[in-house]
């Protein structure tokens, strides 16, 4: 048991389940092309998270992972095919969790744009929320 508050999240289908323990390091709209194409969507919004305070409650077994050309893990329900999980050699020791497939909020509401130089042309980003790109995806525009 834990002294803080969790959220449970689950792939389209419901047999991956898992558990987060807050709170959460940040939450962010991506829109580098990969996370555009693992999601086919303008863009996908992740929480990030210690690894430590995921929990595989249910389905570790049809829980698969493709590596990416740039040394990064998604991780993906092979049953339906939900996105589930990032992992990046960038950010050592964290999870990335798609909030789409949380069943509750978070600690936080995203507070960014990352990879913008990259977005999908033909979604306009009209939030004021901070956007970043450049090289690394995370330069103040």
């Amino acid at each position: 048991m834990t002294d803080h508050p969790e959220v449970e999240g689950a792939c389209l289908c419901g047999a991956v389940r898992f558990a987060l323990t807050l709170p959460s390091r940040f939450c962010a709209h991506c829109h580098c092309p990969n996370c555009r194409r693992a999601h086919g969507a303008a863009f996908a919004t992740w929480a990030g998270f210690k690894k430590s305070q995921l929990r595989l409650l249910a389905g570790v077994d049809l829980l698969r992972t493709y590596l990416t050309e740039s040394g990064a893990t998604r991780g993906f329900c092979t049953q339906c095919g939900s996105p589930l999980f990032y992992e990046g050699p960038r950010w050592p020791g964290e999870v990335h969790v798609a909030l789409a497939s949380l069943r509750g909020p978070i600690d936080r509401q995203p507070a960014a744009h990352v990879y913008v130089d990259d977005r999908a042309d033909w979604y306009p980003i009209h939030d004021a929320l901070p956007q970043y790109g450049g090289e690394s995806g995370i330069e103040p525009k």
